[in-house]
């Protein structure tokens, strides 16, 4: 099985000390969730990250993450190259990209490193605007849209999160499954997605009255036909 034949995507989420790298903010949660031509194959990444400074009373009272938790927990200079091999030049799919890549882009730049130039990505937040302009676009409100169950979703953790985005992305792609196939060419639809071209909902072609009449009397023309067998 060559499984470079396949599209694959990375779903991506942190959770951070606060909301701004340049201010001192950092990463505590880490999550990917790996894509098959757009399924999920059960494979993901997930790793908790000692930042070296105090949460925020804010974000410790969304994520539930503490002080106490990630005092022995590993710095993220210790996962940084399994988080990298686990990503590697995939597409990656972020609910709201500036923010999670402001911070990744930080903890890699401290110790040396980036993430691959190959990386294309998609930001699922620009897609739910564009496709329902004026409406609530926060994952929460997201899911609730689509009727996906977040009853898991105690509290914001990168790996649920994650879980949850694969779903949304699946359904602002119009909720095409395309399998695992051996397709090599990226989707249509993720590339209107990420040219940015106008949804189009899918039309519809109901048979006419003629049509179904004109179909039941080929139907009578057909001898020993398997349906009509007892």
């Amino acid at each position: 099985m060559n499984i470079s034949r396949y599209v694959r995507e990375i779903v991506l989420d942190t959770e951070t000390t606060g909301l701004s790298f340049e201010n001192g903010d950092r990463i505590v949660d880490v999550a990917a969730v790996e894509l098959l031509n757009h399924v999920q194959t059960g494979r993901v990444f997930q790793a908790y990250v000692n930042p070296e400074r105090k949460m925020s009373a804010e974000a410790s009272a969304v994520s539930g993450i503490t002080d106490e938790f990630l005092a022995d927990k590993p710095l993220f200079r210790d996962i940084a190259d399994e988080f990298l091999a686990f990503t590697g030049n995939a597409g990656l799919v972020i609910h709201n990209a500036k923010f999670d890549l402001e911070f990744l882009n930080g903890e890699l730049a401290l110790i040396g490193k980036s993430l691959p130039e190959e990386n294309e990505i998609v930001d699922t937040l620009e897609i739910a605007r564009e496709k329902f302009p004026g409406m609530p676009a926060n994952l929460q409100a997201l899911c609730k849209r689509f009727g996906i169950d977040t009853s898991g979703r105690v509290r914001h953790g990168a790996l649920i999160d994650c879980k949850l985005l694969a779903e949304v992305y699946i359904n602002l792609l119009g909720g095409r499954q395309s399998g695992l196939s051996f397709d090599t060419e990226t989707p249509d639809s993720v590339k209107t997605l990420k040219n940015k071209r106008p949804f189009r909902e899918a039309r519809h072609f109901p048979p006419s009255e003629d049509e179904i009449s004109a179909h039941e009397k080929f139907l009578q023309t057909l001898n020993s036909a398997l349906w009509s067998r007892q």
